[in-house]
């Protein structure tokens, strides 16, 4: 298998990942649209990590509302704190496109026996600086589902991705469905104050593409 560019696998040499793949520990599958990958409740021992396409991560509760939690692009890992804890997903991971997946045993980073293979240490640190900034992530989150206002959620999390983008026209991974889901509100109460801030002359947007103007 040939070595995957990730931040897990950060620093990892050829000669130890032949190592890592002479363990048996990792294997990939494709999955198609809306394909569930991991379904809440699931007992999982194994670390997920998107090659290509991207993966949603949603939360239903008992009366079916759906909350979108994170989505997860090429090159990153879901699913981590769960295989990690051996504690069931309360989650679905679910595909939002044509993806493939690496799927690493999670018992490499927990089983004494590796201790002493060079790539250990490497990739406990890498997944330790995965966490941080996953925590990170979730405290972006709470900020913008915090304020009251429709507008202000928005406002938050478009110039979060402006800053992430360093610019001003950028891209996020949602389409309006998914973005309302996000930043919990409803679909046609986003689309409206879209429409209001558009004409306000703070934003231009085209699907999931944003133009942030100085208000």
């Amino acid at each position: 298998m040939k070595k995957i560019q990730t931040l897990l696998f950060q620093n990892i040499t050829e000669s130890e990942w032949d190592d890592m793949c002479a363990q048996n520990c990792m294997r990939t599958q494709y999955f198609g649209k809306n394909a569930i990958i991991f379904h809440m409740g699931d007992m999982i021992r194994e670390i997920g990590i998107v090659l290509s396409g991207n993966i949603n991560i949603e939360n239903i509760d008992l009366w079916g509302n759906k909350s979108l939690l994170n989505n997860i692009c090429a090159g990153q890992l879901f699913a981590e704190t769960y295989a990690l804890c051996k504690e069931p997903i309360m989650v679905n991971a679910i595909a939002a496109e044509t993806s493939e997946i690496l799927f690493l045993n999670a018992d490499i980073l927990t089983d004494f026996r590796y201790e002493n293979c060079s790539w250990h240490m490497k990739i406990t640190k890498n997944m330790l600086h995965i966490l941080l900034q996953k925590n990170m992530a979730l405290a972006n989150r709470i900020f913008c589902t915090t304020p009251k206002t429709i507008r202000e959620r928005l406002l938050i999390y478009l110039s979060s991705e402006s800053s992430k983008a360093k610019s001003t026209t950028f891209q996020i991974p949602f389409n309006r469905q998914e973005l309302a889901d996000y930043l919990n509100l409803d679909r046609s109460a986003l689309s409206k104050e879209l429409g209001k801030m558009r004409d306000d002359g703070i934003l231009r947007f085209r699907k999931n593409q944003f133009t942030l103007f100085d208000i």
